[in-house]
């Protein structure tokens, strides 16, 4: 007997989803929360990102997208995390980044991106993204394919849960010792800033 299971946005009924008491208008199709961002000038003060997601933009809900933008830095890091509902279109906005993702043969695949470029992120595979101008910042909007395409940050979600891993567990499976897997919780308490 084989099962499988598929996972993603449901198919709606109708043209989209509209919250029972909301009134819809052209308001509700609206989203402003990322107009600070928009022109925004020199470098963010740390890794920054604005979604907008159905949490964020209930209109999305059932619509099989979503988009973040993200600011980078000098030098800084979106540490390797997974979207386990949505691929990823990210667009180079300003300034050049190192991008790449590993596969499930333990394949990685990178690119250094410029201005105007764009890259695709396969849906559920572990991926990152590098501003290595110690410089400059940049700055890259990202297109998910899911109104809730999810976020595990791999670091955190590994050393810095709430329900954490046995300390034997990581220390055997990362080849190292307890004292390191110590250091990597306390390092990776704190947010990447």
């Amino acid at each position: 007997m084989v099962q499988t299971s598929i996972c993603g946005d449901p198919d709606i009924l109708g043209d989209f989803i509209a919250p029972a008491g909301v009134p819809i208008n052209g308001s509700f199709f609206t989203f402003t929360g990322m107009r600070e961002w928009v022109g925004q000038t020199g470098s963010p003060s740390y890794f920054q990102y604005l979604r907008a997601s159905k949490d964020e933009f209930p209109a999305l809900d059932g619509l099989s997208v979503s988009t973040i933008l993200l600011g980078f830095r000098p030098g800084d890091v979106s540490p390797p995390h997974v979207h386990p509902r949505a691929s990823e279109l990210l667009l180079v906005v300003q300034g050049s980044l190192l991008v790449g993702f590993v596969d499930t043969n333990n394949k990685l695949y990178t690119s250094r991106l410029q201005t105007g470029d764009m890259f695709v992120f396969p849906k559920g595979l572990i991926h990152f993204q590098l501003n290595e101008d110690t410089e400059n910042p940049a700055f890259s909007i990202s297109s998910l394919g899911s109104a809730s395409p999810g976020l595990i940050l791999v670091p955190n979600n590994l050393f810095n849960t709430s329900a954490t891993i046995d300390d034997r567990v990581m220390a055997l499976s990362f080849k190292t010792n307890v004292s390191t897997i110590h250091l990597l919780e306390k390092a990776l308490s704190t947010p990447y800033n």
